[in-house]
């Protein structure tokens, strides 16, 4: 292994920790290393929204211990932004540091960057070399590639179900289907993304709280409630303090709406063909509020909507070692007239979670949307 493939390693495994913490950012890791190569000066990852990015934590990491970072390389799992946000430009505190290289893994797909990083990291005399690393940040960071990309997040949708596909009795029962290892491992995935979207048939089915609880995290995901008509209870179990809510509907209805804006919600009017929701502009409209991975957990109507729309980039599956029989399905659409309409996938992974079976299935070629740009 080239020694800048596992200095990179170390930025993309710091990068990790930023998962659940640092949303609308991209997650982001920086290690500085002296000029010889044999010392880790620094290290560190994005941060909340609005407090430092990976390279000035490393910075201050490297400052904290007595080290000069004169000459060093910084690694970063993506180019160093150049835009004065919330923050200051990272390319030129890695400069005026005196850093003599940065490695990169990717150029930054948000237009307020773009390579603008690299252009004032080189008028300044630092060398540049990208590439280390490359797809594995791309993966990390697919939601933010594809909130700067095709301003629309991520989509993925979970499904839990029997061997044959069923995600609830004839009569709507499904709790639980799976292990509480599946739902465990799911919470996980939830607290990766920037929001949880549902249909108001699971909030008045389920009355689920689409919260993380399963597993340790810095912050809870925002909510999401497709409901055409206005119809979610301001005494739904989905209100809770400290995180936003917000509901997408296809009416106005003044009294429903300021009974929602009491609970903290906020009522987004987006009208669509057939009184329904639009949810291609509901996908704009979370991207603008800075949402970068979207995850879906609804019910086999809305479910079969978002894939018939051709919005679903990803599935994770949760296959249980049973079989129900009749049932509702995982995701209500066609009848396809022939199979050469069916929607292609690619397996990303497959791995037991307790007794159960998790499945990543890829829409075929929705992530080619993130390929690097040149330098």
């Amino acid at each position: 292994m080239h020694p800048h493939d596992a200095f990179m390693q170390r930025a993309l495994a710091l990068a990790r920790q930023s998962i659940g913490l640092c949303e609308p950012n991209p997650r982001v890791g920086c290690v500085l290393v002296s000029a010889d190569g044999g010392t880790v000066l620094g290290e560190g990852h994005t941060q909340p929204a609005g407090q430092a990015h990976a390279e000035i934590m490393a910075l201050r990491d490297a400052e904290a211990q007595g080290h000069s970072v004169t000459g060093a390389t910084a690694y970063v799992s993506l180019e160093p932004c150049s835009h004065h946000g919330r923050t200051g430009p990272c390319c030129d505190a890695l400069r005026a540091a005196g850093v003599g290289r940065v490695v990169a893994a990717l150029p930054d797909p948000n237009p307020m960057v773009a390579g603008e990083g690299f252009a004032r990291l080189r008028a300044g005399g630092v060398e540049v070399i990208l590439g280390p690393g490359a797809e594995d940040a791309r993966e990390l960071n697919i939601g933010f590639f594809s909130r700067m990309l095709r301003g629309t997040p991520w989509v993925r949708m979970k499904i839990a179900a029997s061997l044959d596909g069923r995600t609830a009795l004839e009569n709507g029962a499904s709790q639980w289907i799976t292990s509480a290892e599946a739902r465990a491992d799911g919470h996980a995935w939830r607290a990766r993304a920037g929001a949880v979207l549902t249909g108001i048939g699971t909030v008045r089915d389920d009355n689920p709280r689409l919260d993380v609880r399963a597993v340790a995290t810095p912050r809870q995901p925002d909510v999401v409630v497709v409901d055409s008509r206005l119809e979610t209870p301001p005494d739904a179990k989905l209100f809770q303090a400290g995180r936003r809510l917000f509901v997408y509907a296809a009416v106005q209805d003044a009294r429903r709406e300021a009974a929602l804006a009491a609970r903290g919600a906020e009522v987004v009017l987006l009208p669509g063909p057939g009184g329904k929701v639009d949810l291609p502009a509901l996908l704009r409209s979370l991207a603008a509020r800075g949402v970068n991975e979207l995850h879906v957990e609804a019910g086999h109507k809305l479910n079969g909507s978002l894939v018939r729309e051709g919005l679903v980039d990803e599935l994770l599956v949760y296959l249980a070692p049973k079989l129900i029989g009749l049932g509702r399905e995982m995701a209500q659409f066609g009848p396809l007239a022939e199979l050469a309409g069916a929607l292609p996938l690619e397996f990303m992974s497959s791995e037991r979670v307790g007794p159960d079976l998790r499945v990543v299935a890829r829409v075929a070629g929705r992530d080619r949307f993130a390929a690097v740009r040149p330098s």
